[in-house]
């Protein structure tokens, strides 16, 4: 039986790894500048998670109060500004069926004054119900891409800050509409512009850099506060109400519509059913 021949030449596999031996792990940046331009961009980069996650979360619930006070003004707003309509003709009924009494003279003009405010916030009367805000989850995504990238606490430049706060005021404004091709544009719109071009030295860099990071702590500070006092709001409150109630069943809206027309028609008969329209 004869003895096979054997190859000496090492396996390919064999031979990368003895190359790859000799080049070594790859080498972090040798100059301490470069070495600290490396740790503040890993933290920049987790800052601007951070901040895109907090703007889309304010952007979310200014667009979920916004939607709620619209359907609050149409279902009980405008019922309100109704009855402190027909409150104001009773008390200026009042006040001319008294023209000496200096009381109803004022309460009178004191109503007609509270029917203006109330009219004038609860604006014209809608043929079509406002909708609640739901954001899906792509659009959310879409607003987080955008807000990593323009975001006006992320740059250092003076105009190109000015440029990204307009920016970033639009694209509140297309995520509040729930218009994501408008978002799409934003972004390819500040993508494509000079300003995005960047360049210069480590040094440079790092300086920008640590200021970036600066600001966008600021903005944090900022955007958390923002929160706070949105939460603490009396719409809000009212949200949480009605949403708390809606899963239990009930429609508070509603109910609050049923006493207001129960009052209108408790106006409406005093201002029409008595003897001089006024009991």
């Amino acid at each position: 039986m004869g003895i096979r021949a054997t190859d000496d030449r090492p396996p390919a596999t064999s031979a990368a790894a003895s190359a790859e031996a000799l080049r070594g792990p790859a080498q972090p940046p040798s100059k301490p500048e470069d070495r600290e331009l490396e740790r503040k961009r890993e933290e920049q980069t987790a800052l601007e998670g951070e901040l895109a996650e907090r703007e889309l979360r304010a952007a979310n619930l200014r667009a979920e109060l916004g939607a709620f006070e619209r359907q609050y003004l149409h279902q009980v707003g405008l019922r309100y500004a109704e009855l402190d309509e027909l409150k104001a003709q009773i008390a200026e009924k009042l006040a001319r069926e008294q023209p000496r009494n200096e009381r109803a003279q004022e309460a009178a003009r004191a109503a007609r004054a509270r029917a203006g405010e109330t009219q004038s916030t609860a604006g014209e009367k809608s043929a079509e119900a406002p909708r609640s805000f739901q954001s899906s989850p792509e659009m959310k995504q879409l607003y987080r891409d955008v807000a990593r990238k323009i975001h006006p606490d992320l740059t250092s430049d003076r105009d190109d800050r000015t440029r990204r706060q307009q920016l970033m005021a639009e694209a509140n404004e297309a995520y509040e509409r729930n218009d994501p091709a408008r978002l799409a544009n934003i972004l390819e719109q500040y993508e494509s512009s000079p300003e995005a071009v960047q360049g210069e030295g480590p040094g440079a860099e790092l300086i920008r850099v640590i200021r970036r990071i600066s600001q966008a702590r600021g903005r944090l500070s900022e955007i958390e506060a923002e929160l706070q006092d949105l939460l603490r709001s009396d719409l809000c409150q009212l949200k949480s109400r009605v949403d708390e109630a809606e899963r239990d069943g009930r429609d508070v809206l509603q109910e609050m519509v049923a006493k207001v027309e129960e009052q209108i028609a408790q106006a409406t008969r005093r201002l029409t059913d008595s003897p001089g329209g006024v009991v």
